[in-house]
């Protein structure tokens, strides 16, 4: 079996007349260092959520595809390994046979009734997470993850992800205009309120498509209002969508739809 590795791609990429510029990149990562990720607080980020996904599909994605370890370092003190097991294939063994176990053990959990919320957890350690990720402030994050020092699955999905940073050319957006991830060439053409109500359900869902693998414009606007609706509101997919100028939240030069909306005050 040939095993995945981390990867990255710009999904929107905009500098404004300041030069504060804001970049979106979606990255799938080993799920077991996801909360790596999710230290660096200059960060917006939306990641699919294991709660959403149906078990069937969640238990054939680790079955055909599933996360193992880059390597498998040799037990040491310390945080890093600095030598490699001589049994690597022994290693990756037990890890599948781990995954295995989890499966079955989700399948009886199914067969008893138990929700999608308590039985995709089990095979969390086994899953690529997909996850988009917002910012104006990048050095910092490639400092520390791209380092040697850092876990390897956590390094080479930041590796991918400068690599990703440093091929794309921002596009310049007036004062007025929108950073809008996931919206598609062909559909520039909206009007600026629908592409921000389209670009929000897209970010949470972090996907040009539903989880049926459609795509829906009614869908996205109807999740929107779904979000924007929400007692209590889900604020975080609108911090991606955001217009040049300063405001409160975690981005330089540039104010995010969730303020504009009220949602500091969340």
């Amino acid at each position: 079996m040939t095993f995945s590795s981390p990867s990255a791609a710009v999904i929107c990429d905009s500098v404004s007349h300041t030069g504060a510029r804001l970049t979106t990149i979606e990255v799938t990562l080993h799920r077991f260092v996801l909360a790596e990720l999710n230290t660096h607080r200059v960060f917006s980020r939306n990641s699919s959520s294991s709660r959403a996904i149906p078990v069937a599909k969640q238990i054939e994605r680790v079955m055909t595809n599933p996360a193992v370890p880059m390597e498998f370092g040799a037990n040491q003190k310390g945080m890093q390994a600095s030598e490699l097991v001589d049994d690597a294939e022994g290693a990756m063994a037990a890890w599948l046979a781990a995954r295995d176990a989890a499966v079955e053990q989700v399948r009886t959990l199914q067969a008893i009734g138990v929700h999608k919320q308590i039985t995709n957890r089990l095979l969390e350690p086994f899953m690529w997470q997909t996850v988009i990720v917002s910012s104006t402030e990048w050095q910092n994050f490639f400092a520390q993850r791209c380092s040697p020092l850092a876990q390897p699955e956590i390094r080479l999905a930041a590796e991918a992800m400068r690599e990703a940073y440093d091929a794309s050319t921002p596009a310049h957006v007036e004062d007025g205009g929108w950073h809008t991830p996931y919206i598609r060439a062909e559909e520039e053409s909206l009007d600026i309120e629908t592409k921000k109500r389209i670009s929000v359900a897209r970010c949470a869902r972090v996907s040009y498509l539903t989880h049926d693998g459609k795509r829906d414009l009614d869908a996205d606007l109807n999740l929107y209002d779904r979000l924007i609706s929400a007692e209590p509101p889900h604020w975080s997919p609108m911090e991606h969508v955001a217009t040049p100028g300063d405001g409160p939240g975690n981005f330089h030069g540039w104010k995010q739809l969730r303020h504009l909306l009220g949602g500091d005050r969340a």
